[in-house]
């Protein structure tokens, strides 16, 4: 569980970045996927090859018949499903650390260019006035805030996505390989077996349960995953249709503290303190 945990973390570290229905779905992969994988159901396949035998003493025929029924295993099958799902939320996370990055170091740079025109009297203030018409602007059409709040929105729907790709994926693929239910007596007619042999699965039972039981989590996460995409572009049209009325400047600084002021706040803000104010991004998701 030492290696899941380190997953787990980042994964936590993605919730305040996320909607209510992102969070339940890491709830979701947390407890119901990667706790059961590193104690139950690990433990239930670990004699699924030892345990596994043929009415025939054949060399290599018990070998080529385990392969032709599991060409992977299960647990192996799941543990690449949990890698693929979360990959995009990692990648969501990176972005974002990449665009606070960003925005700290524009905002240093706009804290030096102002204390520089504070002591640096009338031409100070004509490089005062040019920084403050390029902030708004920055806020506004062409690049900046707004522009990566879009990048963001735009990372983590594709993020939700691709989640949502990779669950139907893993589920096609178990089916085609396996189905949904183990049988206790496996029939082979692989070469070197000189004729049709049957093989024995040990605990088909226990191991169909458990089958059943990720089927299920998966089709929950599936269902999360839609039900926040469409939750999360019914928002972006909102706010998009909100923001033609009246002009919002964003900053994603603080994105744990979402707050929007007009460009004309902003604007007076600036010129009467000689000092950009931090600004919370609006949560562009939430």
């Amino acid at each position: 569980m030492s290696d899941w945990s380190a997953l787990h973390q980042l994964l936590e570290k993605v919730q305040p970045y996320s909607t209510a229905g992102g969070k339940v779905w890491i709830k979701v992969l947390f407890i119901f996927r990667i706790l059961l994988l590193g104690t139950a159901i690990e433990s239930a396949w670990s004699d699924e090859q030892f345990e596994f035998h043929c009415n025939t003493q054949q060399p290599g025929c018990e070998n080529v018949c385990y392969d032709q029924a599991f060409p992977i295993s299960h647990v192996r099958l799941w543990v690449l499903q949990v890698i693929f799902v979360s990959v995009p939320t990692l990648l969501h996370l990176a972005h974002v650390y990449y665009v606070i990055r960003q925005n700290e170091k524009l905002k240093k740079q706009e804290e030096e260019e102002l204390k520089v025109a504070h002591f640096n009297g009338a031409s100070g203030e004509r490089r005062l006035q040019k920084h403050t018409g390029k902030h708004i602007k920055c806020g506004s059409k062409e690049h900046g805030n707004r522009k990566m709040r879009g990048r963001l929105l735009l990372t983590y729907m594709a993020s939700i996505f691709f989640k949502s790709v990779f669950e139907v994926a893993f589920l096609l693929i178990q089916w085609y390989l396996y189905g949904f239910t183990l049988s206790a007596v496996y029939i082979c007619e692989q070469s070197p077996c000189p004729h049709r042999v049957d093989c024995f699965l040990s605990r088909p039972t226990e191991k169909t349960i458990f089958i059943l039981f990720m089927l299920v989590v998966s089709m929950v996460s599936f269902v999360l995953n839609v039900i926040e995409l469409f939750y999360v572009l019914f928002k972006a049209i909102k706010n998009h249709l909100g923001n033609e009325k009246e002009e919002v400047y964003c900053n994603p600084v603080e994105l744990q503290k979402p707050s929007c002021v007009s460009s004309s706040a902003v604007l007076t803000t600036i010129c009467s303190s000689d000092q950009v104010v931090p600004v919370g991004l609006s949560s562009f998701y939430m």
